[in-house]
């Protein structure tokens, strides 16, 4: 059995086409992997890894992005009650440390590891293999919107990731990241001009090292209203 085309107008919606392809060539579990925080410029980059059941699959997965939120938080509830799940913090210090790159796929490898499977295969959202990675694995760009299990994988990490955002958003109140989650929106460039940057700031994105310049007499560092 070979596997699928990659094309994203192929299918309107995710289906288990690509996992059963590696399931008939490998003889194993599928995990699908994807992130969520690339982007942001602040906050943790979150990776989850999960194998759907397939007797028991949600219905409406599909990509994260393209569901509400009340969709997703309804998905995330049946995912982590029917999948195995493995999900992994990559922490702004190794944001700023290694790139986000090179966390995020840090992320993927340790999410797999984190299922705890004697043997397995994965497909992963985007174009990138981590090196070293544990098992047989695929890239597929756009994964999330063609794989029923990337699709399971970035819901779960979307839904981690913001709840983790509207948590640190009550320590520090001044950026609005229980609305834009850490992304560069206005509100939030506007914040980091007036306040400055504070722990969860990613130091080597290009707009929070621009404001760190700017802000007079050098930096200024916003502590969480507990501190």
């Amino acid at each position: 059995m070979g596997l699928p085309a990659e094309s994203p107008s192929a299918r309107p919606a995710p289906s288990f086409e690509y996992e059963a392809a590696m399931m008939d060539q490998y003889a194993c579990p599928v995990v699908g992997i994807d992130e969520a925080g690339r982007g942001p410029w602040a906050g943790p980059v979150v990776v989850a890894a999960l194998v759907l059941n397939p007797n028991r699959i949600p219905e409406g997965l599909n990509d994260s992005k393209l569901l509400t939120p009340e969709a997703r938080a309804d998905r995330y509830v049946e995912i982590m009650a029917t999948a195995c799940v493995s999900v992994v913090i990559g922490h702004v210090r190794r944001i700023d440390r290694d790139n986000i790159l090179q966390a995020s796929l840090w992320g993927m490898r340790m999410a797999y590891r984190g299922l705890g499977l004697p043997k397995g295969a994965a497909l992963i959202d985007g174009n990138i293999v981590p090196k070293r990675f544990p098992a047989p694995a695929r890239a597929i760009v756009g994964g999330d919107g063609l794989s029923l299990s990337v699709a399971a994988a970035s819901i779960v990490a979307k839904v981690t990731r913001d709840r983790l955002m509207v948590k640190l958003a009550r320590r520090y109140r001044r950026y609005g990241w229980e609305s834009n989650k850490g992304y560069g929106t206005p509100e939030h460039a506007l914040a980091v001009k007036k306040h400055g940057v504070c722990t969860h700031h990613r130091r080597s994105f290009a707009p929070v090292e621009r404001a760190l310049r700017l802000l007079e007499r050098g930096e200024r560092v916003a502590v969480s209203v507990e501190d």
